[in-house]
């Protein structure tokens, strides 16, 4: 099938327009980080700016700030960016006529994708508004390096790839972690904002950061291991094995590995806290080297994906 360009050139027009709707968002978040107030106690437990159950008719409402009504510019304009950023997956799928995950630039295009529509679900869930500038800069860092050096354009994928397991288990595995990623940086925050003391009073408590990482986690954990699972299928299906030792194989096996530790630790005692924050951020951290170094420096199964 040959390859719309015009679909193809909306694609990174659009693409381009989420990376710049994503940067003003990042500058509004460090903005109200910088000038709002610390949260009150209830805040920190509800909201910024919620009401405490059961007490709504004792609270008198509040006066908006100024630095809260620019981070909920922010967080609109992370809507808008997300929304962008799926049109352009869209049209790069339209544009192939294939699943718009055929190589690596796609692919971190897709993960990022899921790390952000993670962050706005957070966001209407916990009161971390604040935390955007932090959450979002690394998944800028990444979406630039998918546009620059990970670019490709688009055309069908090789032949190894046209199979239905491309659908299911890229999509799967590229989602899953997406998601991941975010807990990755919110336990980080959970190990500098330290439960003990008053360090940073702008963070949200750390309660409120450990929650959310566990949470997230919960959530990712199962579509890691189906990822997994239907990656094992496919190679079956392909190469005659379910497992080679193949580097990005073992590596996704020992971060699975690790994020079983996290979700075990988290529910035992004497390593709840910042024990199991280490190990999640171990895992964050073989996430990314996973999804840099395994495909730009070693040479294996997985290279055919293309740069």
């Amino acid at each position: 099938m040959p390859v719309d360009e015009t679909l193809a050139t909306y694609s990174d027009w659009l693409y381009r327009s989420a990376l710049g709707v994503y940067l003003f968002a990042i500058l509004l978040y460090a903005v109200e980080q910088a000038f709002a107030r610390a949260p009150r106690k209830a805040e920190a437990l509800v909201g910024a700016g919620a009401p405490i159950p059961g007490l709504v008719e004792d609270q008198p409402k509040r006066d908006v700030s100024k630095p809260e009504r620019i981070g909920r510019m922010g967080a609109a304009l992370t809507v808008l960016g997300a929304l962008l950023h799926l049109a352009s997956l869209v049209m790069r799928g339209l544009s192939a006529g294939r699943a718009p995950w055929g190589n690596m630039y796609e692919y971190m295009s897709l993960l990022c994708l899921a790390a952000v529509v993670t962050w706005i679900v957070l966001m209407a869930k916990f009161p971390i508004r604040r935390l955007g500038a932090f959450v979002l800069t690394p998944i800028l860092v990444l979406l630039f390096l998918g546009g620059t050096v990970l670019y490709a354009s688009s055309a069908p994928v090789q032949p190894a790839l046209r199979s239905y397991w491309l659908v299911i288990h890229v999509s799967v595995i590229s989602i899953s972690s997406g998601v991941l990623l975010i807990p990755g940086v919110t336990s980080i925050l959970y190990l500098l904002k330290d439960s003990k003391s008053d360090r940073f009073p702008k963070l949200p408590s750390a309660d409120v950061l450990d929650r959310m990482s566990y949470r997230t986690t919960v959530l990712a954990f199962p579509l890691f291991t189906a990822g997994i699972i239907c990656g094992a299928i496919w190679a079956e299906a392909a190469w005659g094995r379910f497992w080679g030792w193949d580097p990005k194989e073992t590596v996704a096996f020992v971060s699975w590995v690790v994020y079983a530790a996290y979700l075990h630790a988290r529910a035992t005692a004497g390593w709840r806290g910042r024990g199991a924050a280490w190990i999640n951020v171990v895992g964050f951290a073989l996430n990314v080297f996973n999804l840099f170094f395994i495909n730009l420096v070693t040479t294996g199964l997985h290279s055919y994906a293309g740069l």
